[in-house]
């Protein structure tokens, strides 16, 4: 993935890069800032196309789908956990996360019962109808993470999910992020500063200068 041109002296953002993702895999990409790592995750969630190279996704090369077909492609097989949860504020926790399924097509009635399943193993049983002011951090995130969960992805990508949390809420969300991706079958992709953030997954990346620079499968 390259931002300028090669004659321009531009280094690329991404180059040489090979990764694979399991499925029901937890990926945890760090590194330090500039390293490539939040543009490798906007490559694999076809948010960005890359300038030349592949992103498979069952035996689907995402870069060369159109808009539309990338934009349905991120609706139905992609779940999205944001740092800031973005929220709707004028929404209760139930209605964000229904959402998504109602854009789909899913009848308001299908989409809040998968909704309202989400919330007592997320440990927010009967904080259903508050909206996001009226929730901690911590339960707004796990708000976002039943928003992610809620249309049953095969890979969840989240973006500093915990990088507005303190320590002790960080480690709860990520025990509950990981837990229920694994139990879905769903991959998950975690971009981090954080090693204790890292140390939930399954597996961590790391980026020097757009590429990988070491990978460590951890017990």
């Amino acid at each position: 993935m390259r931002y300028g041109s090669a004659s321009d002296g531009t280094l690329p953002a991404l180059g040489g890069l090979s990764l694979t993702i399991q499925p029901g895999e937890s990926v945890a990409v760090m590194g330090p800032s500039g390293s490539g790592k939040t543009t490798l995750l906007h490559v694999l969630a076809g948010i960005l196309g890359p300038t030349s190279g592949q992103v498979l996704w069952n035996d689907r090369d995402v870069a060369r789908l159109s808009d539309a077909d990338r934009t349905l492609l991120r609706r139905q097989d992609f779940g999205f956990v944001f740092q800031q949860g973005m929220l709707l504020p004028e929404l209760p926790a139930v209605e964000n996360v229904a959402l998504p399924l109602m854009l789909g097509g899913v009848r308001r009635s299908e989409a809040s019962g998968r909704a309202r399943a989400l919330f007592e193993p997320l440990g927010l049983a009967g904080l259903e109808r508050r909206r996001p002011g009226e929730l901690s951090g911590g339960q707004a995130q796990r708000v976002a993470i039943a928003r992610a969960l809620v249309g049953r992805p095969g890979v969840v990508f989240a973006d500093e999910p915990t990088g507005a949390l303190d320590q002790s809420t960080s480690a709860e969300v990520m025990r509950h992020l990981t837990a229920l991706t694994s139990h879905s079958g769903a991959s998950l992709v975690v971009v981090t500063h954080d090693e204790n953030v890292a140390a939930w997954c399954s597996r961590i990346v790391r980026m020097r200068d757009g590429r990988i620079d070491g990978a460590e499968v951890q017990a």
